[in-house]
């Protein structure tokens, strides 16, 4: 049975920071491409950052120079370290494991940035 579980959200001042991590059980991970994605209210999902197998990484524009994914083959984990938050942030943030035809989706976390 594969689980993909999130966690680290949390509600965070503008400015702040803070790291989601998601562990993923029953697939071969390190095979598997993984990826953040959020959705905000009345918005649809949008990727926010993609890590391959080999390392590769991308980032949605509008993070780029503030979050950062991570791998760990050994623990099965992906982690997403975010710094100078935004309102604009505030999303549900999912964690996605690719290895087509298998795609799997994790329940998300909450990401809140206020004051």
């Amino acid at each position: 049975q594969v689980q993909v579980v999130e966690s680290g959200g949390g509600l965070v001042q503008p400015g702040g920071s803070l790291t989601l991590s998601c562990s993923a059980s029953g697939i071969r991970f390190s095979t598997y491409a993984m990826a953040w994605y959020r959705q905000a209210p009345g918005k649809q999902r949008e990727m926010v950052a993609t890590i391959s197998p080999n390392l590769n990484r991308n980032y949605a524009d509008s993070v780029k120079g503030r979050f950062a994914i991570s791998r760990d083959n050994a623990k099965n984990t992906v982690s997403l370290r975010m710094i100078s938050l935004k309102p604009e942030d505030t999303a549900v943030y999912y964690c996605h494991a690719l290895n087509p035809p298998n795609a799997y989706w994790g329940q998300g976390t909450q990401v809140t940035v206020s004051s």
